[in-house]
């Protein structure tokens, strides 16, 4: 598949870039932009720190990834994020789909990595955009807010390259390791990511996160 298929641009399930309430966003924050890497630009600052990210948050109900839902939430965590992101693209006419990858956070506190079992983050959620007929990789995950709490400069992208996770802090230590990509997919493969989650978490199923937002940048 290209940024040619029309697949790119059509609505899906979750991704529903058709819903009025994301055209009308995807409006607003475009504005004046005439390329569709200022609209990218635009679209990807506007996920990162309108939704304050919250690994707690995670749920088992499908509606909670639909973009049309994501927007009427303060926070959320890397999937929906990504989710929205692409439906905004969508509804802005500019090509795009939902990619995930495994990672490790180096970072993550004891707890967590007791809690969850593993120091392995499955499903971490970006965005694949075709700007000018070329793929960008884009994470809208942790808002600038939260990294500057933590002293690391906020991700951000221009829709002229890559903007996924940090991989050093801003004091050289490692923080985000991807070690497997899962891929690029039209609409978010709901049953295959709890699939993964149940497999990788058995200890708890789905994993039920705690609830100090505070210290989501290294507890996720």
């Amino acid at each position: 598949m290209t940024s040619s298929d029309p697949s790119y641009l059509a609505p899906g399930v979750y991704v529903d870039s058709d819903h009025p309430d994301v055209i009308a966003y995807a409006q607003e924050i475009v504005g004046d932009a005439t390329t569709d890497a200022d609209k990218c630009a635009r679209l990807f600052r506007a996920v990162r720190d309108r939704l304050r990210y919250d690994p707690y948050v995670v749920t088992i109900d499908p509606a909670d990834y639909k973009a049309s839902r994501i927007l009427s939430r303060k926070r959320s965590f890397c999937v929906p994020k990504a989710v929205l992101l692409c439906a905004l693209a969508r509804a802005a006419g500019v090509p795009a789909r939902v990619g995930f990858s495994d990672v490790k956070n180096h970072l993550s506190s004891e707890k967590l990595r007791e809690t969850m079992g593993t120091d392995l983050f499955v499903f971490h959620g970006w965005v694949e955009l075709w700007i000018d007929g070329v793929p960008r990789k884009a994470s809208p995950a942790f808002n600038a807010e939260l990294c500057a709490k933590f002293g690391v400069p906020p991700l951000e992208f221009d829709g002229t390259g890559d903007a996924l996770m940090q991989p050093f802090t801003g004091d050289g230590q490692r923080l985000m390791e991807y070690v497997h990509d899962r891929g690029a997919f039209l609409d978010l493969p709901y049953e295959e990511m709890l699939r993964a989650f149940a497999e990788t978490y058995a200890k708890n199923g789905v994993p039920t996160l705690p609830s100090r937002t505070d210290e989501a940048f290294h507890e996720s």
